[in-house]
């Protein structure tokens, strides 16, 4: 396993995080990057982790851009291996198939495609094109932030089930999660807590 990596999709690095500091090349087309920009960060549950290859060694604080740092966890849904996309500050949230990602390399490329293509489905496609795709360039992985969003997320993982068993797509289900009002957020639900890191930021 690779420790806490930070990986480039497009014109970025790659490199460990920790001891090893020294970048190597890694491009992937057609994901533009600022080259400004800070790199995610994506906090996989460590059962997630093993999936793709990635020890979490270090517990970064929550990023300055809240739209750029994301918890994950995997799940299972009538045999079938999902993941659950949380924006950490928010607990906005996104469903996709946990099949076939079997390295860090296309967990990024699925997490940031959904992403895209749920916010842009989900109206909020302006926000991923100014606070998300810039960053989307390069990631690192780090532990979870706290318990109560390891909880929270469980939590929104239970929601899933049932709206999915219920007959909901994917999508579906995440617009349903995304409009549950959640305590740690004062009772406001997470796509308006998403919508408003915006004006707190």
């Amino acid at each position: 396993m690779r420790a806490g990596v930070a990986k480039g999709y497009a014109v970025g690095t790659r490199s460990m995080v920790g001891e090893f500091a020294h970048p190597t090349p890694w491009i992937v087309p057609d994901v533009p990057r600022s080259l400004e920009a800070q790199p995610m960060i994506f906090r996989p549950t460590h059962k997630l982790a093993r999936k793709i290859g990635v020890a979490l060694s270090e517990r970064l604080p929550l990023d300055a851009n809240p739209f750029a740092d994301w918890s994950a966890n995997l799940f299972i849904f009538e045999r079938v291996q999902h993941v659950i996309l949380t924006n950490t500050a928010s607990l906005y949230s996104m469903l996709m198939l946990g099949r076939g990602i079997t390295d860090d390399s296309r967990f990024l490329d699925r997490a940031v495609t959904c992403m895209r293509e749920f916010m842009s489905d989900d109206r909020n496609e302006d926000l991923f094109r100014e606070f998300v795709m810039p960053h989307a360039g390069m990631a690192l992985f780090s532990k979870s932030l706290d318990r109560s969003v390891l909880g929270s997320m469980n939590e929104l993982v239970y929601l899933a089930k049932w709206h999915l068993a219920d007959g909901l797509s994917l999508a579906g289900a995440s617009r349903q999660v995304n409009h549950t009002p959640m305590s740690p957020l004062r009772y406001r639900n997470p796509r308006e807590a998403f919508r408003s890191l915006k004006e707190e930021s």
